[in-house]
């Protein structure tokens, strides 16, 4: 039976993963330190024998018994509201982290696939985005952070896999969503659906002409699943090319929940806010025969229905 190593198997992308290789015959070892992942996104993996959790800081030196064949590398602070409150931990993640996984699939002789980030553009001064573009980041700035720890980890999987000649996957995963987003992750999403099922006032910055493109999880899962098994070792973008302003998605949601009482709050711009944000997919469409397959429509109505039930269990806790 192949084994898989996922780290950050508790959080969002990462227990959508266990659940993908549990469901391809795998046997998963699930790795997270719970600074943002929640166990209850996994607990129902907890009494299958192909499923195992290491409570874990990948930071630190990273011992798994055994054989394996996949390492899968998703333990990181995510949103900006995480990686601002935690930004020696993000960056350690990034880097100590990866250093540390990436020496295990040597001494494992395993292939490694790596979490990178749409953030790696940074304000994009190119639109959409390709792979071939080099970004435009403020290293100091508040969410340089974020964005050079996820271009080291790119960087030295690249030197692993050139220097040792180690099986290595980048995918540059652009804005995901669906269930198991945590309420208080302060992304668009999760803050929008929060705000217009509490009655309260949609907070967007600027003026809402900023876009961002929206992927389901289930089809950003499929593409993962298929570049790790590919041959492709240079960097892959993964999002939904379906690009939309902010301001229409508050609007998109509001309508959606139908809480006559949502409405729309307008707050200054955050520093480094990217202004466009859009894939170009055309690698994943040449190498691995993949493209969005679920629209906004339908994935936003799946999403809602988690986000009922995680929101007014809340009471009323604040984002």
């Amino acid at each position: 039976m192949k084994r898989v190593l996922i780290t950050g198997a508790a959080g969002f992308l990462g227990s959508h993963l266990a659940d993908r290789f549990i469901a391809e015959g795998f046997h998963v070892i699930g790795m997270d330190n719970l600074l943002t992942g929640n166990l209850k996104n996994i607990e129902h993996l907890f009494s299958l024998a192909r499923f195992e959790f290491y409570h874990h800081d990948v930071s630190k030196f990273v011992h798994v018994p055994g054989q394996l064949h996949y390492i899968l590398h998703f333990a990181s602070p995510a949103s900006p509201i995480d990686y601002l409150k935690m930004p020696i931990q993000t960056l350690k993640v990034g880097a100590l982290g990866t250093h540390n996984l990436l020496g295990l699939a040597k001494a494992k002789n395993a292939r490694i696939l790596v979490a990178s980030t749409s953030e790696v553009y940074g304000d994009p001064q190119v639109h959409p985005q390709t792979e071939d573009y080099w970004g435009n980041v403020n290293p100091v700035g508040p969410r340089g952070v974020y964005d050079e720890a996820k271009r080291f980890l790119e960087a030295i999987t690249m030197a692993y896999h050139n220097y040792h000649k180690l099986e290595t996957r980048i995918v540059r995963i652009f804005n995901t969503y669906g269930p198991r987003m945590r309420v208080d992750d302060g992304r668009a999403l999760p803050a929008f659906f929060s705000q217009a099922l509490r009655g309260e006032g949609l907070t967007v910055f600027g003026d809402g002409s900023q876009t961002r493109s929206f992927c389901y999880v289930d089809d950003l899962v499929e593409g993962i699943f298929r570049l790790l098994m590919s041959d492709y070792h240079l960097p892959v973008n993964l999002g939904n090319p379906d690009e939309i302003t902010i301001k229409e998605f508050a609007e998109e949601v509001i309508r959606l929940v139908g809480n006559p009482k949502a409405h729309i709050v307008y707050k200054p711009l955050p520093i480094d806010d990217p202004k466009v944000r859009q894939p170009d997919i055309s690698r994943a469409r040449e190498i691995l025969g993949w493209e969005p397959q679920v629209p906004r429509s339908e994935g936003l109505k799946c999403t809602l229905a988690y986000f009922k039930e995680e929101v007014l269990g809340l009471g009323s806790q604040k984002n």
